[in-house]
């Protein structure tokens, strides 16, 4: 219902012989999918089937001006919607079937172990600092040339993403960065470990194919929901290595090298192996959107000749709604990577509590990405179903209000115990922030979206360094006391966020949008009266239902001419 409709004027002789056509094709295809079933019964298209191979085939179809469909796949496992490209509708966690839910699996999967490789060193600095003599401001600028070194990247790798697809560029990033983390016992001074964590810091580009992939592959619908469980599931990854290297992996490597620095110095060469093997893997074993790749796709002329890296990155800049959500972003996913670098020094030096303690606390800010980002993307569909674009940005605003007040909640708690729930309450309205906000980035420019999401991915990392930049200069309650400002200014952004087509909180108008380009176009519905002074021609009525009634409306489509209203 929210997809444009087909232009199709036809005589019904020519429907007859269509339907006849089809009718001898269905007795030589017994297994046509679901979504050849309804293109078949809504457009003139010709489709050849070759073989009877249950393995993936290639298929042609063709329509009357005589574009050529091509998919890889003879099937989908998942509903799909045929004009949005082929996404999927829905999300099936058991499975890990191509193209959809393997490509879901990937996704999340590779960007947990780019996060692995990305914060190792992280529960190994309290041993660093006193093998290397490291002072605290030398920590701080290496969490900051970490985190800073991202920025480039994600601005790079959005327009790339648009070019040449998620799943080369996944592979690529994942096996250079691995290369930096296996030479991390090789540090020796201070500057050494800030230039050592500044390339491993490509690592967190990844964040931008992770959110760019699931949006190619699930339908407006429930991208929200899709793009915030992987990039839950894959922010998990700094809890998992909090405790996976502080607790497990290093005690192991301890009795095995006999003390503390060789331990610390041989244990990364663990994450980069496993960063390294997964990045082979993911190349070989998915795709990168519903009908193949995207070299298939250009082969055949299937894929946009115009699409440059530079015009796709300039055309999302000049797209304002795209820095409004790069500052909000930065007040969610930069508090959350400011904290997987502050939690344990500060319930160390704050509370008393040991390394492993402290590393343990600090872990369940990074646990709650198991659910609490899924839940702010299932909200942000609930809210778009409900009240359209104005519900996302609704629930998107008040959840960054909730999160700037746990940070003055969480700055003037002063037991362990309140500390901790402070903490855990203060980590869901993060993380959940950050799934409303990828709940909005694929509407922003469906044609650029992953420049799109680079940019607002690179206000994670920015919002990172600047509160980095605080915590080192500052004491920790005037630090904490900055960033909750920020977070509640930058809920107020909210109001200039106005989609085209969508309505914003104040400004804007629902119209009816095609979701594959953005581009607004005006919808002929099945309400037809009769114009006597028009020879006969139907007058259609534009006006766009409610969000949630839209699903019961189906839309036929005329052309605009002598013949319109011949249906």
């Amino acid at each position: 219902p929210y997809s444009q409709p087909t232009t199709a004027t036809m005589s019904s002789i020519a429907g007859d012989s269509l339907f006849d056509g089809f009718s001898e094709l269905d007795e030589h295809t017994e297994n046509l999918d679901v979504h050849h079933q309804r293109v078949r019964e809504s457009q003139p298209f010709q489709i050849s089937v070759s073989g009877a191979s249950n393995q993936p085939q290639q298929q042609r179809r063709t329509d009357k001006d005589g574009k050529i469909y091509w998919s890889k796949y003879k099937r989908y496992e998942l509903e799909v919607d045929p004009d949005q490209d082929d996404k999927a509708k829905e999300i099936l966690i058991c499975t890990f079937k191509r193209p959809h839910m393997r490509a879901f699996h990937c996704a999340w999967w590779a960007f947990f172990i780019a996060f692995f490789i990305w914060f190792a060193i992280n529960p190994l600095i309290p041993d660093i600092r006193d093998s290397l003599n490291l002072s605290n401001d030398d920590i701080w600028s290496s969490s900051i040339a970490g985190v800073g070194s991202t920025i480039l990247m994600r601005f790079l790798l959005g327009p790339l993403c648009d070019v040449y697809g998620a799943r080369v560029l996944f592979s690529i990033v994942l096996c250079l960065a691995a290369i930096p983390t296996a030479l991390t016992g090789l540090v020796q001074t201070p500057s050494g470990l800030i230039v050592l964590r500044s390339f491993i810091g490509v690592a967190g580009g990844t964040f931008v194919m992770c959110q760019y992939w699931t949006s190619r592959m699930f339908t407006k619908e429930v991208v929200g929901t899709a793009n915030a469980l992987v990039g839950g599931w894959g922010n998990l990854g700094a809890g998992v290595t909090n405790l996976l290297m502080g607790s497990v992996l290093m005690p192991i490597f301890e009795s095995l090298t006999g003390d503390v620095e060789s331990a610390w110095r041989s244990v990364c060469v663990v994450p980069a192996v496993v960063a390294f093997v997964t990045g082979i893997a993911v190349w070989h074993i998915s795709d990168d959107c519903p009908k193949g790749n995207y070299s298939d796709l250009k082969i055949r002329g299937l894929f946009s000749s115009t699409m440059t890296v530079q015009s796709s990155f300039t055309k999302a800049c000049w797209n304002w709604n795209t820095w409004i959500l790069f500052i909000q972003y930065a007040a969610c996913f930069g508090v959350e990577l400011t904290m997987n670098n502050a939690a344990a020094l500060y319930f160390r030096d704050e509370f008393g509590q040991s390394n492993e303690a402290a590393r343990s606390i600090a872990a369940i800010f990074g646990w709650l990405n198991l659910f609490a980002r899924g839940l702010g993307g299932f909200a942000s569909d609930a809210c778009m179903y409900n009240y359209g674009m104005k519900g996302r940005i609704w629930i998107q605003t008040i959840l960054l209000l909730l999160e700037g007040g746990m940070v003055f909640v969480f700055m003037h708690t002063t037991t362990l115990g309140g500390s901790i729930a402070a903490l855990v309450v203060f980590s869901l309205f993060v993380q959940a922030c950050e799934g409303t906000s990828y709940g909005i980035v694929p509407y922003v420019d469906p044609v650029n979206m992953g420049s799109v999401c680079g940019i607002v991915g690179a206000g994670g990392n920015v919002g990172a360094v600047g509160f980095g930049l605080c915590f080192r200069q500052m004491d920790y309650k005037r630090a904490f006391f900055i960033m909750g400002g920020c977070i509640v200014g930058s809920s107020v952004l909210s109001l200039g966020l106005v989609i085209n087509g969508y309505s914003g909180i104040i400004w804007g108008k629902d119209r009816y949008v095609d979701k594959e380009t953005g581009k607004i176009y005006k919808p002929v519905s099945t309400a037809i009266t009769t114009d006597k002074k028009n020879d006969g021609a139907a007058e259609f009525s534009t006006r766009a239902p409610p969000y949630k009634d839209r699903g019961s409306e189906k839309f036929i489509g005329a052309e605009v001419g002598g013949d319109a209203g011949r249906v």
